[in-house]
C-alpha cells in the first residue's frame, strides 16, 4: 500500500471515528437532557413541598384569643383587688392609709374569713386559677398568641416574662411568694420546650 492509501485509510478511519464521537455526544447529550427533563418531574413535588413549608411558617397573633385573655385576667385581677379591698376595710383601714393592696398583703398582718381562705386556697391550688399549671399556661399561651406561635420569636418573649416578673418583685417590694417563683420556673421551662420548636424547625 502506497502513502496515499494510508493517508486515505487514515483519513477514512478518522472520519468515521469523529462520526461515530460527535453521535455518541449526540446521544449523551439526548440522554443527559432526558435526565433533566425527568429529575425536573421529579423535584416538582418538592417545589410544591417547599411552598407549603414556607406558607405554614406564616405568623400571625390570633387577636381573638389575646383579648380573651386580657379580659378574663383583668376580670380575674378586679375580683382579686375586691377581695382584698374588703380584708383592709374589714380591718379598720382604707385604702388610702396604705401604699397599695400589695405592700397590705406583703405584710401578712390581717385576718380572713373562712369563705375567703378556702376561695384562696381553691385559686392557688394546683389546679386552681392562680395555680402553678393554668398561671403558666396563660403566660405561654399569651405569649404564642402575640406571636401567632413563632417559636423563633419565645426567646423574645423569655425576655419580656423576665422583664415583667422583675417589674412585679419590685412592686411586691420583696422577693415573690413561693407560689410565684414555683411559676416562674414552670414558665421557663415552657419558654424551653416552645424554643426547642424552631431549632427542630431549621433541622
Amino acid at each position: 500500500m502506497d502513502v496515499n492509501g494510508i493517508t486515505s485509510a487514515v483519513s477514512s478511519y478518522k472520519n468515521n471515528y469523529e462520526n461515530k464521537s460527535e453521535t455518541k455526544v449526540a446521544e449523551k447529550s439526548e440522554a443527559k437532557q432526558h435526565s433533566l427533563d425527568e429529575t425536573g418531574v421529579v423535584y416538582e413535588p418538592s417545589k410544591a413541598t417547599e411552598e407549603a413549608v414556607t406558607k405554614t411558617r406564616k405568623y400571625t397573633p390570633n387577636t381573638e384569643l389575646i383579648e380573651k385573655l386580657k379580659a378574663d385576667a383583668d376580670a380575674r385581677t378586679q375580683q382579686l383587688r375586691d377581695i382584698v379591698e374588703k380584708l383592709i376595710l374589714g380591718q379598720g383601714s382604707s385604702l388610702g392609709q396604705t401604699d397599695d393592696i400589695w405592700s397590705f398583703l406583703r405584710t401578712g398582718n390581717f385576718t380572713v374569713d373562712a369563705a375567703t381562705k378556702a376561695q384562696a386556697l381553691e385559686d392557688i391550688s394546683e389546679d386552681g386559677y392562680w395555680g402553678v399549671k393554668q398561671t403558666s399556661d396563660r403566660i405561654i399561651d399569651f405569649a404564642k398568641a402575640l406571636t401567632g406561635g413563632d417559636p423563633s420569636k419565645a426567646e423574645a418573649m423569655r425576655k419580656a416574662f423576665k422583664e415583667g416578673f422583675e417589674l412585679a418583685t419590685k412592686t411586691w417590694g420583696d422577693k415573690l411568694p413561693e407560689i410565684s417563683q414555683k411559676t416562674y420556673e414552670a414558665v421557663m421551662s415552657k419558654f424551653d420546650e416552645w424554643a426547642a420548636e424552631a431549632d427542630a424547625e431549621e433541622a
